[in-house]
């Protein structure tokens, strides 16, 4: 188990969260914009050494299972160097997806960053009930960010 230490201060940075890198996600994630997180936890994983990555999917609006690989892959590659892959959601359909490819378990839904970084899982009962944005705050970090959009759906 990797060591998580407290912080002294609330903004001061503890030194290991250099190995922290985060991917954040928004809109729909579907076949056809896998690509671009896929893309994202990719280039969140390069360099050498130990990796601690937080996948923050509170934005995503619609998924399917094509999120399950790249998912997968990171996390094949975090668990190699001695590091890990966390989700941050509150969607009972990220759920649904994780628990239909049998990795709820290997990712349990986190409220928010800091509560990733640390290890503390939402309760079953509180994911879905949190508000897109109603997490605590994000830790007063300066990670590795790469981010992940797609177009909002097009209405004929």
């Amino acid at each position: 188990m990797c060591p998580r230490p407290e912080p002294a201060e609330p903004y001061r940075t503890p030194q290991l969260f250099d190995e922290c890198r985060m991917v954040r996600a928004r809109g729909e994630l579907n076949p056809r914009t896998v690509a671009s997180l896929t893309h994202a936890l990719d280039e969140a994983r390069t360099g050498y050494g130990r990796i601690f990555l937080i996948v923050d999917l509170r934005e995503v609006t619609f998924t399917d299972g094509s999120i399950l690989e790249p998912l997968l892959t990171a996390w094949d590659d975090c668990r190699a160097r001695q590091g890990w892959v966390r989700v941050v959601h509150s969607s009972t359909v990220i759920d649904l997806v994780l628990l239909t490819g049998d990795l709820l378990d290997r990712f349990p839904a986190h409220a928010s960053a800091q509560d990733a970084w640390y290890g503390r899982t939402a309760a079953a009962s509180d994911v879905g009930a949190l508000s897109p944005r109603g997490d605590k705050r994000m830790p007063a970090v300066s990670p590795s960010m790469a981010q992940v959009s797609s177009p909002a759906p097009r209405r004929s």
